[in-house]
């Protein structure tokens, strides 16, 4: 019987038809895994190469890559930017910047792959970096110290011999070392190469055994069969559905189709929406569901921003649809990132660029700005003004009818208006205005400068016009710094005005103004003494025909105001003002003021050593143990690296173990409950921490101790300012007012009470104030309890419970409580405490700030954190469209600046402030609800903390009216 005999037997052709359709069924396997595994690999290896993009900022390097055919991170490792031509064509800045990055990564690459070629887990890649070496170079200064500690956790040792040799070799030559480099970079491969190259072999050979395996079932059906076959099989009549049913969404992501609801460039402020159409190769719809792998990532300056996506819809045109919404509140680039199945669909990543808004005059002001300015007679000074908008970006000046800026110049002590020649030059580069003012004549003046009709945040100050001479004699006291002394008339100090003006003598020096009076013209006594610092202001009050010389009056908070007269009044302010800026840094700002405070403290400290020293602290006894440890340290030993260590637990401290300790620390001093060194005025659980009066005096030193650590963590912060990444180790509490204007040399007064005791401010306080007290029968005195419940009086002034508080003299009664009750009961604990900050840091450098941009320097700007609040609330409503709403709040407030949190967390609660914990703590919980109403303003109960929020048409006309809620109903009462 011949071949064609057996092959046209009927049923070795149904056999056969079997066999080539299995085959081809595993054929098409065969493929469709390939294709799955590739496309994995690819995935995997664009996802890698987007974040190392995104990582780095080179969203304008896309365009770039893709001429150049790099598209993974092994393709940009081995790519010669020297000859390429596109590269140079690029500017000088964009070259040496993508170099620079470059290099960064050929260098992991290349320490990545040695480590591997020594059969070490790529987990030493971290361990090395968090010491400091980076580069295969840099292992060659790697000690055996730190080899020891890097492999401590490894107990057969075999890690550390293998690195140990290897760091060996690498000490051997610099010759070897580069070998090394080209070797390493010439091997290293991060997980994926595209099809084409090592990969395609193995496809070949699996279309190999395939065929193989067809051929030999043919041959063996062959000889078990004797039967005639009929006619050959032909592949045409398999279905091609089935091989596209394995493969069908691989296209998916390239015929995607993206919707951008808005033209750009769009300013910031809004809510952004962009649809996303899913379609088949063919053309035709894909329908998406929750199943389907989309992934939409849209992020800002390093930064993940909140969205929302809705998949499908109820029409049918929609079951293709995915929308995507998020709010804008920092100008600048977006990428936005969408992928199918782990692949990015054609065009991804996206950039949207977005404008700054207008400029709003409460968030602008001046830099380098002074309260004072110097200046000469027809002669431009410069103001430069940085203009912002409402979300604080930086603003373009587009200057119309309605909004300019402009500038109100006024006589001190009169209302007669001068104006200026006034000029604005705009940078648009920059976005900087330099307002060019000159002056026409000497004096003294006030002035102010707006937008619109809205001053600046920082708008108010002086202008001191001096004659030429008048300046040069202002030089010459800068330039000699001793023995300036003038001549004036005392008219009003310790409150009380002088019935006949007292002739005085201001000294000025670079830290201090004296007051004297001379006896018998040679023996002096001194009345007043002011620090050369910010809180010590002077306020210009006209002339007086009288003495026939200006008045001004100098006030520094911390003693009673003088008022005086002298001829050369212009001339001492203006001595003073130089000084202080000299004392300040330039600049009365208070980043400015930060910066100057960081390098002098670093310059103060700069001949001490940083060198490492261990503390081992018991966890369990925090606080008396870390006293013990540090008991004996002086200046130097304070100025060290602590390397911490628990008594009793494993690991290392590269820094994590420090921050813990200080956070700890922090935390056992001054909350109230743990150790009782501070405490809180009133009942309040959430309310600031003050001294504690009564304590012992066994427990000053803690106080003194305390005071080490607050020095301690500035120190830390003025170092970390140094550093690419500026590290700051921030004192975890809130202190009261009233505590840090005693820290840099502030009088209390009673207004303090606001914000340190609110309850007696509302109660008492505020009542004294505001109305008729003569019925109360008040006299200058307070009372309190003894143990035994007995009753003692305390003289508020002498003889205080003899003289009655009037309406006259209801403010001085109200000061000389606050003095009382804040200051006078914890002299001896605030004197402790400073004793201990002031090892580090001098007392000269805390009095350039006030008490609330000292607070800002301890602890830092309170940050809001959106995860800590969707962890921490209450919800209740569980309707559908109140599910909504709730998923908008979270992609509207996930763009919200701090102050924005402030102004809702005010808004609900009636407080900006939370407490240490956190939302965690705050009581009741952050609650919630639906409002029961359509397209109205949110509502809120601060007695519960609950916040209302209505139903609304659409994400844009929520985020309009929550931005109006708490912007223009901050205090929490209901808006409709």
């Amino acid at each position: 019987m011949t071949l064609m005999d057996h092959l046209t037997n009927p049923v070795v052709e149904k056999d056969l038809k079997q066999i080539v359709t299995t085959a081809a069924l595993v054929l098409s396997i065969f493929v469709a895994g390939y294709l799955i595994h590739v496309e994995r690999r690819a995935a995997v290896a664009d996802r890698e190469f987007s974040d190392w993009i995104h990582d780095n900022q080179l969203n304008d390097f896309v365009q770039f890559f893709f001429e150049c055919g790099i598209g993974y991170i092994d393709g940009l490792v081995h790519f010669d930017f020297d000859k390429s031509k596109t590269f140079l064509k690029l500017p000088l800045e964009q070259r040496v910047r993508l170099k620079q990055v470059t290099n960064e990564l050929k260098e992991k690459a290349v320490l990545r792959t040695w480590l591997m070629s020594k059969g070490l887990p790529e987990n030493y890649l971290e361990r090395l970096r968090s010491v400091g070496i980076t580069n295969i170079r840099q292992l060659r200064s790697l000690s055996d110290d730190r080899l020891e500690s890097l492999t401590q956790h490894d107990p057969s040792f075999t890690e550390y011999r293998d690195l140990m040799r290897g760091v060996s070799q690498l000490k051997n030559s610099e010759n070897h070392v580069q070998q090394v480099e080209d070797e390493m970079l010439l091997h290293h491969k991060s997980g994926f190469v595209p099809p084409g190259s090592y990969s395609l072999s193995a496809f070949f050979f699996m279309i190999l055994t395939t065929v193989v395996s067809v051929a030999v079932s043919f041959w063996i059906m062959l000889i078990s069969r004797t039967q005639n076959v009929g006619s050959m099989f032909n592949l045409s009549n398999l279905s091609k559905k089935s091989l596209y049913f394995l493969t069908g969404q691989y296209d998916v992501a390239q015929h995607t189709k993206v919707t951008w609801n808005w033209d750009e460039p769009q300013t910031v402020g809004k809510t952004m929406t962009f649809n996303i159409r899913f379609f088949h190769k063919n053309g035709k719809p894909y329908p998406v569901s929750n199943t389907d792998n989309i992934t939409v990532e849209i992020s800002h300056g390093g930064s993940e921003v909140t969205k929302t996506m809705t998949l499908g819809g109820i029409q049918p045109e929609e079951v293709n649809l995915a929308k995507v919404s998020f709010t804008v509140h920092k100008s600048g680039d977006y990428t936005v990132c969408i992928m199918f199945s782990s692949r990015h669909i054609k065009g991804s990543p996206f950039t949207k660029k977005f404008e700054a808004g207008p400029i709003d005059a409460s968030k602008t002001g001046f830099m380098n700005y002074t309260s004072t300015v110097v200046c000469t007679p027809d002669k431009a000074y410069p103001l430069t003004i940085e203009a912002r908008d409402t979300f604080g970006n930086l603003a373009a000046y587009k200057p119309d009818q309605n909004n300019y800026f402009k500038i109100k110049v006024t006589e001190c002590g009169t209302k007669i208006k001068h104006i200026p020649t006034t000029q604005i030059f705009y940078n648009a580069r920059q976005k900087q205005l330099s307002m060019q003012i000159k002056m026409e004549r000497v004096g003294c003046f006030q002035a102010s400068v707006s937008y619109g009709d809205i001053n600046l945040k920082n708008g108010d100050f002086n202008i001191l016009v001096l004659s030429c001479e008048d300046l040069s004699v202002v030089e010459k006291n800068i330039s000699k710094s001793h023995n300036i002394w003038y001549e004036a008339r005392l008219i009003e100090g310790n409150n009380e005005k002088l019935s006949k003006p007292k002739k005085v003598y201001i000294y000025i020096t670079p830290k201090q103004l004296k007051l004297k009076e001379y006896f018998l013209k040679i023996i002096g006594k001194r009345l007043y003494t002011y620090r050369v610092c910010p809180s010590t202001k002077f306020v210009f009050s006209g002339y007086s025909n009288q003495l026939n010389c200006p008045i001004f009056t100098i006030d520094d908070g911390a003693q009673a105001p003088v008022v005086l007269a002298a001829k050369d009044r212009s001339v001492i302010a203006a001595t003073f003002t130089k000084f202080l800026l000299r004392n300040i840094g330039g600049s009365e700002t208070f980043q400015d003021k930060q910066t100057f405070f960081y390098h002098e403290v670093r310059t103060l400290h700069q001949k001490r050593s940083y060198s490492s020293t261990s503390l081992k602290i018991d966890r369990s006894k925090l606080l008396q143990s870390s006293y013990k440890v540090t008991k004996s340290f002086d200046v130097s030993d304070w100025c060290k690296n602590f390397e911490i260590t628990f008594i009793g637990e494993e690991g290392l401290d590269w820094g994590g173990l420090r921050r813990e300790w200080f956070e700890s620390v922090c935390t056992y001093l001054f909350d109230p409950s743990l150790s009782g060194l501070f405490r809180r005025l009133s009942d309040d659980s959430q309310g600031l921490v003050h001294p504690n009066s009564e304590r012992t005096d066994e427990d000053l030193k803690i106080y003194e101790f305390a005071g080490k650590i607050v020095g301690k963590c500035l120190y830390e912060s003025a170092r970390g300012s140094t550093y690419r990444q500026s590290y700051r180790q921030l004192v975890k509490a809130r202190f009261s007012r009233s505590f840090l204007a005693q820290l840099i040399g502030l009088r209390v007064h009673y207004r303090y009470f606001e914000t340190d005791d609110p309850e007696l401010y509302k109660t008492k306080i505020k009542y004294i104030e505001e109305n008729d007290i003569e019925g109360m029968e008040l006299t200058f005195c307070e009372e309190e309890y003894t143990a035994g419940q007995d009753v003692k009086v305390i003289d508020l002034i002498p003889n205080g419970s003899k003289q009655a508080v009037t309406n006259e003299n209801k403010l001085q009664y109200l000061d000389c409580l606050a003095q009382y009750r804040l200051a006078s009961t914890v002299r001896e604990q605030i004197d402790s405490f400073l004793k201990g900050l002031n090892e580090l840091i001098p007392d000269n450098l805390l009095s350039i700030f006030d008490e609330n941009e000292l607070e800002l320097l301890m602890c830092g700007m309170r940050k809001y954190s959106v995860a800590d609040l969707k962890t921490n609330h209450v919800v209740t409503g569980s309707s559908h469209t109140f599910r909504r709403v709730l998923d908008w709040f979270w992609t509207i407030i996930g763009s919200f600046s701090d102050e924005q949190m402030a102004r809702l967390l005010q808004f609900t609660t009636g407080c900006s402030q939370l407490p240490p914990g956190g939302f965690a703590e705050l009581v009741p919980k952050f609650q919630i609800s639906p409002g029961y109403t359509f397209n109205t303003l949110p509502t809120a109960h601060t007695c519960f903390n609950n916040l209302c929020l209505p139903d609304y048409d659409s994400i844009e006309q929520f985020h309009r009216s929550l931005l109006i809620a708490i912007n223009e109903g901050n205090t929490g009462f209901g808006l409709v």
